[in-house]
């Protein structure tokens, strides 16, 4: 799946497609409110009313630079907490290449934010270590975000992550971090969208009057962009990103910006509109 942003071109490159109850993500998401919801969920959920999402890296290409956005789960990584994540073997680099990207031509990777589905490809395991798949790409992420992980204890389910997916590209010396605000190119940038963790970015992008945003994670399935207050299970901090999630559903309402989803399944973009005094996602 791909789209032309004016000269920009962004490629979807999946991982896994999990179908997951709603209330996986947020609470609220309950089969009678997702069923309440009608015609204009149905390519967002299954048969059985379980929410449809992807896991899937975005290849945005600028300016004769390759950005790879978010780097899905990775093979091989204990994940005991997330069995639909748990010593994963999937053919993503093999995909990958498939796609005409080689390892070696990838310029940058941005890391959204540092949670395991999204830093998980950062690494690779080459005889029992954990080396940087990207070995001639920058690392991005936001200071702020890596400052909060880095002195993290908690659930081993996110701070494994860190060391084998995030530490090890830090110590190889390809990391930068940034502020919130970052220039990737004249066509794409970094957007402050804090909330679901502190140093959360979206990514936008713009090129010959077209327009686009990848969300990351501040809106996880199109039913938090009719409900922006829905908070979800893994929010860092859940009244920061219910602000951010309505004041980025109320900026880009209405207007010419494609609305990519980080895990949006099946029609990934589309626009937020607003129809019968609700917002709504439309392919």
């Amino acid at each position: 799946m791909q789209w032309q942003i004016g000269d920009v071109r962004i490629t979807k490159l999946q991982e896994q497609q999990p179908h997951w109850p709603g209330t996986m993500i947020t609470a609220k998401a309950t089969v009678d409110a997702l069923k309440h919801e009608g015609e204009w969920l149905k390519p967002f959920i299954d048969e059985r009313d379980n929410i449809l999402l992807s896991v899937h890296a975005l290849l945005v290409e600028s300016e004769g630079r390759r950005i790879l956005v978010d780097t899905c789960v990775g093979n091989d990584k204990p994940r005991p907490g997330f069995k639909d994540f748990n010593n994963l073997h999937t053919p993503f680099l093999a995909d990958l290449e498939k796609a005409g990207v080689s390892r070696e031509s990838v310029d940058t990777v941005v890391c959204t934010h540092l949670h395991l589905d999204h830093v998980g490809w950062n690494t690779m395991l080459v005889n029992g270590r954990w080396v940087p798949t990207f070995p001639k790409a920058k690392y991005m992420m936001c200071a702020r975000e890596w400052d909060h992980w880095s002195k993290y204890t908690g659930s081993p389910d996110f701070e494994k992550p860190i060391e084998d997916s995030v530490r090890p590209v830090i110590e190889a010396g390809l990391s930068e971090l940034v502020d919130p605000a970052r220039k990737l190119t004249g066509e794409v940038w970094l957007e402050s969208t804090p909330g679901h963790t502190p140093g959360h970015v979206s990514v936008r992008i713009s090129s010959r009057g077209e327009n686009a945003v990848i969300t990351g994670d501040l809106i996880h399935h199109p039913i938090q962009v009719a409900h922006p207050d829905w908070v979800c299970e893994f929010d860092t901090d859940p009244p920061m990103a219910a602000d951010t999630r309505k004041k980025f559903v109320e900026r880009y309402c209405d207007q010419p910006v494609h609305v990519i989803g980080t895990h949006f399944a099946g029609p990934t973009a589309g626009h937020i509109v607003r129809r019968s005094g609700t917002f709504r996602f439309e392919p």
